[in-house]
């Protein structure tokens, strides 16, 4: 305080009037300044990084719930031997699945008094561990109201001191013998399960292939800290709820490529009757083989009839989601996507596709709704199933709430504590040098091509009805899903058309743009790092989702020397082939970067009944000799700023140039 200049104080004394509101006694904002420094001398929250979850919601529930492995390797820290392997994992089931595993004990357990005392004891040292590194102050603030007096008196009571026991015993008897014993157990798992996680980061892709997306998203909206960094089918579907029906196609024609009709009708209520109606119509004598899905989520609840049904909506979609996106085509000539309208280029009479001066024989040569004279116009039916299918999209109000849970929460990239995270690319030239990108009149790169994008996906849904800056935006939203520049996709195209219709690997093949080159190299990854400046050193790393690491193939997660982390590791049930394993979980604590390997989820129920965890395996990315603490992060830079305000109003009170407010 002795370095504040009289000058600085008189030329923020209109700011320090505003803050003496908050504090108005020099005893306020003492208190307040050593509130601030204690909680920068406490080690960092722990951070979590998840990316591609594509709709595997119980993998994710329970990976949010298990900690990534923390509470299982906590409960081995506290009780090591003193419990048996049987018991830690029934108390760990238990703080997964609080509610659950209450009825089984309850079913099966004789002295049901002395379970709770045993159990309650056990929870309490669980949640102390896992407060420790927090203030009392937030620790109160995660607390459920009904118990948040008994909660406070247990986890900041000794439990060596015998007679601080004896009154922790009483507390915990008191609890049992007022039937309170089930909601109190099912307050302190959710707290420990709130506590294990301080903040989560969603490095893109929760929609699309798996089964539930939207309860993903009902997760997400109640979560206590969390941010999300948009990936490339979580903007297809912020494409769709802005309105673009491009977008609103692909969405559908994917549900139907994995099965997966539970996020469109049940969680948001989208009718695809009339699809169904016009497909079964239009394919009735059409076998659309090459449209059964790739693969269900439904464990073998689709009938044949079903998948038959499936099939043939898919290929309806498919058909026309083609003819939109040449509508886009035309419509946006600087997107340099001609060369993706491919329907004029089918000879009809013969079955062939013509492309380039060759010939390629089609998988499907049956076309009943496209005029091979205008192979692009929308027959009359089609037009009606888009505008059908377009109202069911703007009118889902669930839908809505979580497309603004999404925008609120999310952008193109986050720099949080000297880690870049964003999904996929940051478009790059061979040279490594930024490549610059034309939207409209101006040309964009590096940071500023992130920033222009987050720009867009933002007008596109909140932009004025009925102006052409609105109208780019939507149209740009289908860009952002497939165009060759877009920094969430960055392939020179997507190849759709191809792989349904032709099926030639030449031709199928999308060639990544060269950042997925020159991201293994160091060099390119401080140059990044600088461009959105972090400057780069040995905690600074990029992360990354979007291509799944195949680790059945040898490739490693970790790139660059450590610079860039890619932890998509297989969420989706429909990469775990490739990848050999069922996700990363990066972990970001005060002793350094944990990256957690997922093997498959069973499923809850088994969890639950059999006490079945996901079986994980961690490897250290990085240790710091020096325990990180909070003054050493992006929060402590804040509140360290606050401090040298409040140490300001201090100064000002005792000069006299602001009256205390007593």
């Amino acid at each position: 305080m002795g370095n504040i200049s009289p000058e600085s104080i008189v030329n923020d004394l209109r700011y320090l009037q505003l803050l003496s509101r908050s504090f108005p006694t020099i005893a306020d904002a003492s208190t307040e300044i050593i509130n601030l420094e204690a909680i920068l001398n406490l080690p960092k929250g722990t951070e979590h990084f998840l990316t591609d979850i594509h709709g595997e919601y119980e993998a994710f529930q329970h990976v949010l719930k298990n900690g990534s492995g923390a509470v299982k390797r906590k409960v081995n820290e506290i009780f090591g031997h003193t419990l048996r392997e049987s018991e830690k994992k029934e108390l760990c089931t238990l703080i997964y699945y609080p509610e659950e595993k209450l009825q089984l004990v309850k079913a099966k357990e004789k002295d049901l008094d002395d379970w709770y005392q045993i159990t309650l004891n056990q929870l309490v040292k669980v949640c102390q561990n896992v407060s420790s590194k927090y203030t009392r102050s937030k620790v109160r603030k995660s607390l459920p109201q009904e118990f948040s007096y008994i909660i406070q008196e247990l986890l900041h009571e000794s439990s060596i001191d015998p007679n601080k026991q004896a009154y922790i015993n009483v507390i915990i008897s008191t609890i049992i013998s007022t039937k309170r014993a089930d909601d109190f157990i099912v307050a302190m798992c959710n707290l420990i399960q709130r506590l294990t996680i301080d903040s989560l980061h969603i490095v893109g892709d929760i929609y699309d292939r798996g089964p539930g997306a939207h309860i993903i998203m009902d997760t997400l909206c109640d979560y206590h800290n969390f941010d999300i960094q948009w990936g490339n089918h979580d903007l297809l579907w912020m494409g769709a709820a802005s309105g673009n029906d491009a977008c609103i196609a692909n969405v559908i024609r994917l549900s139907m490529r994995y099965g997966n009709l539970a996020t469109l009708e049940d969680g948001y209520g989208i009718n695809l009757l009339p699809l169904a109606t016009f497909a079964m119509d239009a394919y009735a004598d059409d076998p659309c083989t090459v449209f059964v899905p790739k693969m269900t989520f439904m464990d073998g609840q689709h009938n044949e009839k079903t998948l038959r049904l499936i099939a043939q909506m898919h290929k309806a979609i498919t058909v026309i989601q083609f003819k939109l996106e040449a509508a886009i085509i035309d419509r946006r000539p600087e997107f340099g996507m001609e060369g993706r309208k491919l329907l004029d280029k089918i000879d009809y009479a013969r079955g062939v596709f013509v492309y380039e001066g060759r010939e390629y024989p089609l998988r499907d040569t049956c076309f009943p709704t496209i005029d091979p004279s205008d192979p692009y116009r929308l027959s009359d039916e089609e037009q009606d199933i888009v505008d059908k299918i377009h109202a069911s999209f703007m009118n889902s109000e669930k839908l809505k709430k979580h497309m603004r849970c999404l925008y609120t929460y999310g952008g193109m990239f986050l720099v949080c504590n000297s880690n870049l995270l964003y999904h996929a690319s940051i478009p790059l030239n061979e040279d490594g040098s930024f490549k610059h990108v034309r939207i409209g009149e101006k040309e964009y790169w590096g940071k500023k091509l992130l920033q222009k994008t987050d720009q867009l996906v933002r007008r596109a849904y909140f932009g004025e009805e009925g102006t052409e800056a609105k109208a780019f935006a939507v149209d740009y939203m289908w860009y952002m899903w497939c165009g060759p520049d877009a920094p969430s996709f960055d392939k020179d195209k997507m190849a759709t058309f191809e792989r349904y219709f032709v099926g030639d690997k030449d031709l199928c093949k999308e060639t990544k743009g060269w950042y997925y080159t020159l991201r293994n190299e160091a060099e390119t990854c401080d140059h990044i790092l600088l461009e959105f400046g972090v400057q780069p050193g040995p905690h600074s790393h990029i992360i990354n989702g979007h291509v799944p690491v195949k680790t059945l193939k040898g490739e490693k997660p970790v790139k660059a020397n450590g610079k860039l982390l890619v932890i998509d590791g297989g969420f989706s049930k429909a990469y775990q082939p490739e990848t050999g394993i069922a996700g990363y979980t990066l972990v970001y604590h005060s002793h350094g970067l944990q990256l957690v390997q997922h093997e498959p989820f069973q499923s809850r129920q088994k969890a639950i009944e059999e006490g079945l965890d996901i079986k994980s395996t961690i490897f250290l990315v990085e240790f710091n000799s020096q325990r990180m603490m909070v003054k050493d992060t992006d929060k402590g830079a804040q509140l360290t700023t606050q401090i040298a305000d409040l140490e300001k109003l201090l100064a000002a009170y005792r000069m006299g140039l602001i009256k205390e407010k007593v």
